[in-house]
């Protein structure tokens, strides 16, 4: 199936996309967008991995699925375009930022400038139905995100996996922890932050590992 998306990850990728579930999950994806608003716009669905190729990767951050409400989604999770308020998360996570680094929040909450020092930016879910979270759930991107994560664990060492919450921490056992560093906590959301995501530690403990790898540290 020939699928629009960066010329490495569609290498490494090109099994997957063979696959029955894939597919299936494309005819899905074509019929919600032809019925109905969905996010984000069909040209950013694998924003993500145009923006951070396989071998630029160096950390990966793992959100749910994409924002669902207007103008907000551009395919890399948690972010959003420039001029779009901060949903909650998002400010949670500027927060947290700026406790461990010192950092101002920024001006915007376009997280592209994560994505191109090699913070993978991955929704479990790529798409999702206008106002309906979860709403393309359970519909075969999970089986497909799984096999990007297990990629990445085998082709690369030395990344640094910052699962938040459950779903995502459920991820931990696809990644081999010898070969790469996985940090869990709780999520950033307003539900769940000041259980376990505020001094969480993750930004300070990411950029210490990869230093300790040979390599420069993220500019968050």
């Amino acid at each position: 199936m020939n699928v629009n998306i960066e010329p490495e990850w569609k290498e490494a990728l090109a099994s997957e996309f063979e696959k029955p579930y894939f597919k299936d999950l494309t005819d899905f994806v074509r019929h919600e967008y032809a019925a109905g608003t969905c996010y984000p716009a069909g040209r950013n669905i694998f924003n993500a991995f145009w923006q951070t190729p396989l071998s630029r990767v160096r950390v990966v951050i793992l959100g749910q699925d994409p924002y669902h409400d207007v103008n907000q989604a551009h395919g890399l999770c948690f972010s959003v375009q420039p001029g779009v308020p901060f949903p909650p998360s998002l400010q949670n996570i500027f927060k947290e930022v700026s406790a461990e680094t010192g950092a101002p929040i920024p001006a915007d909450g376009n997280l592209t400038r994560w994505a191109e020092q090699g913070v993978f930016l991955l929704n479990t879910c790529l798409t999702v139905r206008a106002h309906q979270a979860f709403s393309h759930s359970g519909k075969g991107w999970e089986t497909f995100t799984d096999a990007v994560i297990q990629t990445l664990g085998s082709r690369r060492t030395g990344l640094v996996f910052l699962l938040w919450g459950a779903p995502a921490g459920r991820k931990a056992s696809l990644i081999d922890q010898s070969k790469h560093l996985v940090l869990r906590s709780a999520h950033p959301s307003p539900l769940s932050a000041y259980r376990g995501f505020f001094g969480n530690g993750h930004f300070t403990r990411c950029n210490e590992y990869l230093t300790q790898q040979g390599t420069s540290p993220i500019i968050w």
